[in-house]
């Protein structure tokens, strides 16, 4: 996922309540996007719905997949002025399995 520019009004309003870092964890795979904003520090909830209602039109996130979860991360670093992203997604992975001649209830078992 690309990194958008932060919009000045947000970086502008985190700058003056000493916000260090803003993240947005987004995540899908069923056909359903979802984003969590968290702010270091925590400030209050409504400038971070704030941040989620620009993040949502900036990344137009749509959460579709195969039904295997996925995920993108984007960290905006205030103090160092730096931004990161990384993305995560989980994948079946096949266990030990076994290998028996296939029982069948004989009549005596179902007496």
């Amino acid at each position: 996922m690309e990194i958008e520019p932060l919009s000045k009004e947000i970086y502008n309003k985190a700058i003056e309540l000493k916000i260090k870092e803003i993240r947005l964890e987004f995540s899908g795979g069923n056909d359903e996007g979802n984003l969590y904003v968290s702010t270091l520090p925590s400030v209050n909830f409504e400038f971070e719905n704030e941040i989620e209602s620009w993040a949502w039109d900036a990344y137009s996130y749509s959460g579709a997949g195969d039904g295997n979860d996925y995920g993108d991360t984007i960290t905006y670093d205030l103090v160092n002025k730096k931004a990161t992203a990384s993305e995560w997604y989980t994948a079946r992975q096949e266990g030990e399995s076994a290998e028996i001649e296939m029982p069948v209830e004989t009549e005596s078992d179902s007496e």
